[in-house]
């Protein structure tokens, strides 16, 4: 999805790093208690440092969900965990976004008209109140408006095993969407067949599958991926296991499953900050998910050899976009009365949104 975001005047762009960080402790200490600020784990040092509460998606929507003291409530991640957070907060508490092109392009690979589409196909050949939806943290607030008024839940990578638990108590099958490989690894670790799933691709009529398929699979996943976990392939841990065979690999369950099926953990990105925590000094650990959260691993655990499995791998270019310009900018904007960058979810979405979030928190 397309978002513009207007220009940063010179004096932030051209701001040395001691004069930014400068302007961002002064507006922190000016807004007191009426600010807080979320980051998310993939987000660059520069910002990161500044986050009141540092946390995975599900983690900083319980922060959200649990403060009802800030007024302004700033967002150091992507635009859908921005939405989810205005969702969850009282109506007199406001969310902002630093740059409003920092995205996710697994949440733009469902839109609600595709969702809807396949919803309507589904219905003509199942029984569709024994279809369940779930989606992925990673999606709009109207994707998770359209699992709320169909009876279904939020999930992250944190609880994706307890929330599809919720949906099979509930219905015979799952729409999962838009992460296909949080789904299979998901369903693989609750002790499903790869049989049991199938990908509904939107781009083809049906999803690409037949009457049968939609009516005998237990997992309709959707066809989408993090274009950074997958990236994370067994040749990796193939070639990191030849170099030093008492290596550990933990990967995110983003990553593809003949990734997954090799790594000896597989976890949440909180999940993976406590596993090289809790590893045991001298140990040597490969890590398959974004390269600022293993740096700071890394740098957090110099007792250990922490390292990326994939040495080529790329930033999140969305998670990347939010630097110290952008934060010392709408710091200072809230400071002076005139607030940038809103993020404002429509309150019918707004409702619907609330119910599967309230959902996924519930049953977590």
């Amino acid at each position: 999805m397309l978002r513009l975001q207007t220009p940063l005047p010179d004096r932030f762009t051209d701001a040395s790093e001691d004069q930014l960080d400068a302007m961002i402790v002064d507006a922190k200490a000016e807004l007191g208690s009426d600010l807080l600020i979320l980051g998310h784990h993939y987000q660059r040092e520069e910002v990161y440092k500044f986050a009141d509460s540092q946390g995975d998606s599900f983690k900083l929507a319980r922060f959200a969900a649990d403060n009802e003291q800030a007024r302004h409530i700033v967002f150091l991640g992507v635009h859908f965990m921005a939405e989810s957070a205005d969702v969850l907060t009282k109506p007199d508490q406001h969310v902002y976004l630093p740059d409003l092109n920092a995205g996710c392009s697994m949440a733009d690979m469902a839109d609600l008209e595709q969702v809807e589409i396949a919803w309507e196909d589904m219905a003509s050949v199942t029984d569709i109140e024994q279809v369940i939806p779930i989606t992925y943290m990673n999606s709009s607030a109207a994707l998770k408006a359209f699992v709320g008024r169909n009876g279904g839940a939020v999930c992250t990578s944190s609880n994706a095993r307890a929330v599809l638990s919720w949906a099979f108590e509930r219905g015979e099958k799952v729409l999962f969407f838009p992460d296909q490989h949080l789904g299979r690894n998901t369903g693989v670790q609750m002790g499903y067949e790869l049989d049991d799933m199938v990908v509904w691709d939107p781009n083809l009529d049906w999803g690409g599958l037949t009457e049968r398929d939609i009516k005998e699979k237990r997992f309709l996943l959707w066809k989408g991926h993090c274009s950074i976990h997958q990236r994370f392939r067994p040749e990796h841990i193939h070639a990191v296991r030849a170099e030093n065979p008492a290596v550990s690999v933990v990967v995110h369950p983003e990553c593809p499953h003949e990734t997954v099926r090799l790594a000896d953990a597989v976890g949440s990105t909180e999940y993976i900050l406590n596993y090289v925590s809790d590893a045991a000094p001298g140990a040597d650990i490969a890590v398959g998910t974004e390269v600022h959260m293993v740096h700071r691993l890394a740098e957090n655990n110099p007792d250990k050899n922490v390292f990326s499995l994939d040495p080529l791998v790329c930033p999140c270019s969305t998670m990347f976009r939010i630097d110290a310009p952008h934060l010392a900018w709408t710091l200072e904007k809230l400071v002076a009365g005139e607030p940038v960058n809103r993020i404002a979810v429509d309150d019918d979405t707004s409702e619907w949104a609330k119910v599967a979030l309230n959902r996924m928190l519930d049953i977590t």
